[in-house]
């Protein structure tokens, strides 16, 4: 290359066009960037399918794809329950997958909106109260290879770095060895959208797992949706309700735990980075949780579902609905009965309904965190 200013300025302006495109990596995993409105603070970078993170797992150097599952549970509850949400905005090139990020971060870090990781503790009351709040049931007792529910979906008040979250939880194993999967939204001021996230560990929490793509282990194969994706419109209190329905299954031919939503599949957990979870679940769960840090020293603000208690009922409170377990032939199944956890019922509570033939197996919960009953 000749020297002189002139070589330069050619050399500068060859580069701010690659980097202005966004289609350009220093690892090559870039095909495409996406910008879905100037007033949105997010692109979508579409990721070379087989250069996506969770083929940095050392467990998966050579996994091959699983494109879509070898079948679908059977039986699952749908209704006409929401309105239309989380809309198909683009699709990515053939070949690639979408993945979110801020558009100040290039080269792009891997989902850095996470929180910090959930942490369960699975000794005989269930559920720890250090720092996390639930208000969830259970089916448990049987054999599970698989779990469907419906969330309408919200945008409540968080405080600080505390989360507020509903989803479904799929375990296996005693604590000390617990495998989950999960899946649901999540709301938090760092990402300041709900957002739809899955999550995984294999070691109760411990040194395995993580939200979203923030470390190796989920694979992608969705053109269009994608975990850390944001979920609009929202439910409205006492108006029109938007939500998800959630199905995560195992795939009895390859043993891979795959995640649809709204009946559409959006990538899967390996079978081979699980212990328990290779073969069925035992335990599964759905409901609300929020981290509380007790700002100022006092509870936190941050809301669970609308930030309404169960007893205001649909349009009003967080809802979980047409809960059904998949069985070991693939077919959908209401539950016989929930076991219900509240863990500080005068912050936040759920109400069991009585089953519906529109709502199927369902039930309330939420609430709005610090007030004088909740101090």
């Amino acid at each position: 290359m000749a020297d002189g200013p002139n070589s330069l300025l050619s050399f500068l302006t060859l580069f701010l066009v690659l980097l202005s495109c966004g289609s350009r990596h220093v690892d090559g995993r870039i095909l495409k960037s996406i910008t879905l409105s100037e007033e949105d603070d997010d692109v979508i970078d579409c990721i070379d399918i087989y250069k996506q993170p969770a083929f940095d797992h050392p467990l998966l150097k050579n996994h091959t794809i699983q494109m879509k599952p070898s079948s679908s549970p059977s039986g699952i509850r749908g209704g006409e329950l929401f309105s239309n949400t989380f809309e198909k905005l683009f699709e990515c090139p053939e070949g690639s997958v979408p993945i979110r990020r801020h558009r100040t971060d290039f080269p792009p870090k891997v989902n850095p909106f996470a929180p910090q990781a959930t942490r369960l503790n699975f000794n005989n009351s269930f559920l720890s109260t250090v720092g996390h709040e639930y208000a969830n049931v259970e089916v448990r007792g049987g054999r599970y290879f698989g779990s469907h529910a419906m969330l309408n979906a919200w945008q409540p008040l968080t405080s600080g770095r505390d989360i507020s979250i509903s989803q479904l939880w799929v375990t296996a194993g005693p604590y000390e060895n617990l495998n989950t999967v999960e899946a649901g939204w999540i709301a938090n001021n760092k990402v300041k959208d709900t957002t739809i996230f899955v999550y995984w560990t294999r070691d109760g929490y411990e040194n395995t797992g993580c939200y979203n793509l923030n470390c190796p282990g989920f694979v992608i194969t969705n053109r269009a949706h994608s975990p850390g994706f944001r979920i609009t419109p929202l439910s409205t209190f006492n108006g029109e309700q938007r939500g998800i329905a959630l199905t995560i299954h195992k795939d009895k031919k390859s043993g891979n735990w795959w995640v649809e939503l709204n009946g559409e599949a959006i990538g899967y957990w390996p079978g081979s980075i699980f212990t328990s979870l290779q073969g069925n679940a035992d335990r599964l769960i759905y409901g609300g949780e929020i981290s509380n840090s007790n700002p100022d020293g006092h509870h936190t603000t941050t809301q669970m579902g609308s930030g309404h208690f169960a007893e205001g009922g649909f349009k009003k409170a967080a809802f979980v609905g047409n809960i059904q377990y998949i069985d070991e032939s693939g077919k959908a199944k209401d539950p016989e009965s929930l076991i219900s956890t509240v863990t500080n019922p005068a912050c936040y509570n759920l109400k069991i309904a009585p089953r519906s033939s529109v709502y199927g197996t369902h039930f309330y919960f939420g609430g709005p965190g610090y007030s004088d009953k909740c101090p």
